[in-house]
């Protein structure tokens, strides 16, 4: 699994802007307590299974302990409650899927690529 990193505010407006300059790229952020053993639990399911469901999605990891100013611009920015673990879909620079802690399922999002 190849996690690409979001550390900044400045790498999510890079990538809001991308997105909105795509056609039809679908990009996936998963926002990630590393204190809360349920988002951790959810983490493995999803690199257990994201290759295989979803192989041309890039997928972003946010840390959102150490990164909670850049977790809240996301969720202000999508207009989404923040939540943890929370898995966003974006495409276009909106976003079309939001699920969070078990509700969060590979296989789930594949039906919306």
């Amino acid at each position: 699994m190849n996690w690409l990193q979001i550390n900044s505010i400045t790498d999510w407006e890079n990538l809001l802007e991308e997105s909105k300059n795509s056609s039809d790229e679908v990009v996936a952020i998963f926002k990630h307590s590393t204190r809360c053993p349920i988002s951790s639990m959810v983490k493995i399911r999803v690199e257990n299974s994201w290759s295989k469901a979803n192989p041309n999605v890039p997928i972003y990891i946010v840390d959102l302990i150490r990164y909670r100013d850049l977790s809240n611009q996301i969720a202000s920015s999508l207009n989404v409650v923040h939540e943890s673990p929370q898995l966003i879909l974006l495409k276009k620079g909106e976003q079309i899927y939001n699920a969070s802690h078990t509700g969060i399922d590979s296989k789930a999002v594949a039906s919306y690529i």
